[in-house]
């Protein structure tokens, strides 16, 4: 959590991650593109700043510089721009498993996903799929179908239903949780998908790469959602709240298929090459945005801390943590404080109902939680047949600063979150400098080196062995070899 987008993003960011799932049918897949136009080339550059600002900001550097030349290299395959300089690709300091593009040549990928990818070939598949979005004018047709509702707009539509049905109040409250850059754009259709993952296996051919890369890394990506999933308690058949690739486990032998029999059209992979390329890049959370550990959040340039209740999983985007559980929903944000907690109470509660909403606590209370004063009011509302309790916490951190939790509750069930509430707390100087963060390490295997004696080298005190087998591609009982790149996560900056 990090920042807060000022203006919403108006437009369909193309995604990987967040589009629908793939069949084995589908249209036929154009082979060349309609090239971009001046009005697309307009819309992409006035919303380009605030993609960066909403993932996390544009990373710079060695690692930025080697996406970039690769995924020009793959749009050029498009026909959408005659030279690479059409095209803009931006490495994104996001620790979610994303990609997208948006029309102008925009091209975008995360740095926590190409640390899932273990080929050259494989980036390229995976932005070759963005670009195939883009060609396919994908964006502009689904933001058409969002524009259609009228209360929600784009991001709306991902939640409508899902959190408290289709009553308007739901669909008003669905807002408050769209907070967190993955949650952004909405999903595509199967026909979509499959048309993306097609012209991506095109563009693969083309330059020169093993079509097979774009159905090795949908089943990495299949892989740690599945283990995603199980981590967090949840089913691993059904996607996450806050999940940042819904079903790519469907689309792995479609997209097989279509690439064909191995050395049919492209050979190049480029492996060591890309993973000596990426080595050193940051995994998981960035300190700047805070860190979650276990079932605790903590930031160490803000200077709190606070813990998940049990059985709860959280997800960190750049404007809020995203708390998800059986129980229900929160997320603990900021927004502008004058020094009156009452009132910043009461804007939070309008900006959960909307401009126009009487939203508002029934009662509040002031007390104090590990020395910071604190303020928190409940709203019961109805929705539908039943009835949802609205919570609001907040905390003053300084006369200038404060921060809220928002929870959204089945009726008398907004007790489960009082653990968490009580423990939001100042972190020391000392805490603070102790946060070190995860990145990756490229390393080669020695003789005698296993799967079980490089996995005690990840760092994290659970599943490590599970970690270290998704993290390079190593399904069901693979072995390495000396000799062989592999990737570990450790500690470092």
């Amino acid at each position: 959590m990090a920042r807060i987008l000022r203006k919403s993003l108006a437009f369909g960011a193309a995604s990987l991650a967040l589009g629908g799932c793939m069949t084995a049918g589908g249209a036929a897949i154009p082979t060349s593109a309609t090239p971009i136009t001046q009005a697309e080339a307009k819309q992409g550059a006035e919303y380009h700043p605030q993609l960066l600002a909403e993932f996390g900001g544009a990373m710079s550097g060695t690692h930025a510089t080697y996406v970039e030349q690769v995924g020009k290299n793959i749009a050029v395959q498009s026909g959408l721009g005659n030279a690479r300089e059409s095209f803009t690709v931006s490495l994104l300091n996001s620790p979610v498993n994303n990609a997208f593009a948006i029309p102008g040549g925009y091209i975008y990928t995360t740095r926590q996903l190409v640390t899932l990818m273990n080929s050259e070939a494989e980036l390229a598949a995976v932005l070759g799929h963005e670009v195939g979005h883009v060609a396919a004018r994908h964006s502009q047709r689904r933001q058409a179908a969002a524009q259609k509702n009228t209360l929600l707009g784009l991001g709306g539509a991902i939640l409508s239903g899902l959190l408290l049905g289709d009553s308007g109040l739901g669909q008003t409250l669905s807002r408050t949780f769209l907070q967190g850059s993955q949650l952004l754009t909405l999903k595509f259709s199967r026909k979509q998908e499959l048309e993306a993952d097609g012209l991506g296996i095109e563009y693969l051919g083309r330059a020169g790469y093993d079509r097979r890369a774009m159905g090795t890394v949908l089943a990495s990506l299949a892989a740690q959602n599945a283990l995603d999933a199980r981590l967090s308690g949840q089913d691993a058949n059904v996607p996450e709240w806050a999940s940042t690739h819904p079903d790519p486990a469907s689309r792995v032998q479609s997209a097989l298929a279509k690439a064909g029999a191995p050395g049919t059209a492209g050979t190049v992979s480029n492996r060591d090459t890309f993973l000596s390329r990426i080595d050193g890049l940051r995994y998981g959370d960035d300190p700047a945005q805070g860190l979650i550990e276990g079932s605790t959040f903590i930031h160490p340039e803000l200077r709190l801390a606070f813990t998940a209740p049990q059985g709860y999983y959280m997800v960190n985007g750049t404007r809020a943590v995203s708390i998800q559980g059986q129980g229900g929903k929160a997320q603990m944000t900021t927004a502008a404080y004058s020094g009156n907690l009452e009132a910043y109470l009461r804007s939070a509660f309008t900006a959960v109902g909307g401009q126009n909403s009487t939203l508002a606590p029934q009662t509040i209370e002031r007390t104090t939680v590990n020395g910071l004063p604190a303020a928190y009011g409940t709203a019961r509302v109805n929705n539908g047949n039943s009835q949802v309790d609205l919570v609001v916490f907040a905390y003053e951190f300084a006369r200038d600063r404060a921060f809220h939790f928002v929870v959204i509750a089945p009726a008398g069930r907004a007790g489960t979150f009082n653990p968490m509430f009580q423990s939001m707390r100042r972190i020391t100087t000392a805490e603070a400098g102790a946060v070190v963060p995860r990145k990756l390490q490229v390393v080669t295997v020695a003789r005698g080196d296993t799967v079980a004696s490089l996995s005690r080298r990840m760092a994290y005190d659970t599943a490590q062995e599970e970690r270290f087998r998704v993290l390079n591609a190593l399904a069901g009982s693979a072995t390495v070899t000396p000799g062989q790149k592999v990737k570990l996560v450790v500690r470092g900056n």
